[in-house]
């Protein structure tokens, strides 16, 4: 699979991404009663729609599904070898991305259509979904709670069986992240019912916080590459 971020998320990392995925989510279902990070519902609201014949809005719910489809075909292009050669730092220009795409949606006014923040949404949170992957030596995702949950769940159980001390510094790990999506959503709950649309900003903000820790991350690895205390970042690196 192409990829365009070969080094494993660092805690502080996972957890800022896991806080914007749970202010995503809480920010569009207030805003237009949908959760636009996933696209599971909306395949179910269209199978209901179209079996209902309301094909108008099933085709609508079709959109967001797109949008999330063209941001994960964006990364799987970035990540392709003779494209790497031309982008050089594919990370930063995706969270870049994001980062513009969300403060597009904090200026669009309050009598736009709700399609306009769904599809936006959807986007970015495919490009988040495809990157981030990985936090320290396990899979993880940052815009949905269940997986994060089970698999926390069961490294405490092997812990438990076991004890062995990776297990339970695993369980730890994603526990904050669950407990970090959940402090996102009660935050864009918060930010969402006192601002409105352009609560969202709040998102790319936390965003920007992720890309400056990657790129002192690589920088502070180039230096010890450099005194010979660390192999060199792999390419795609932000």
């Amino acid at each position: 699979m192409a990829t365009i971020h070969r080094r494993p998320d660092t805690l502080a990392v996972g957890a800022l991404l896991a806080t914007v995925g749970g202010y995503l989510d809480a920010y569009t279902f207030l805003r237009h009663r949908v959760f636009a990070n996933l696209q599971s519902g909306n395949v179910l609201l269209f199978c209901v729609e179209a079996t209902a014949r309301h094909w108008h809005r099933a085709v609508l719910l079709l959109i967001p599904v797109a949008a999330f489809g063209v941001g994960v075909l964006l990364v799987e292009i970035l990540g392709l070898p003779r494209v790497l050669r031309l982008v050089r730092r594919p990370l930063r220009v995706v969270l870049t991305l994001q980062i513009l795409l969300l403060a597009g949606v904090a200026a669009v006014p309050d009598d736009a259509p709700s399609q306009v923040t769904t599809v936006t949404v959807s986007f970015v949170a495919a490009l988040q979904f495809s990157t981030f992957t990985s936090l320290r030596d396990a899979p993880y995702t940052t815009l949905a709670e269940s997986g994060n949950l089970q698999k926390g769940i069961a490294a405490a159980h092997r812990w438990l069986a076991a004890r062995d001390p990776a297990d339970a510094r695993r369980a730890g790990r994603y526990a904050l992240v669950i407990a970090a999506f959940v402090v996102g959503a009660v935050l864009g709950a918060v930010v969402t019912r006192l601002v409105g649309a352009p609560a969202v900003g709040v998102a790319a903000g936390l965003l920007a916080a992720v890309l400056a820790l990657l790129v002192r991350q690589t920088r502070r690895l180039r230096r010890l590459e450099a005194a010979g205390a660390a192999p060199s970042p792999p390419p795609g690196t932000p």
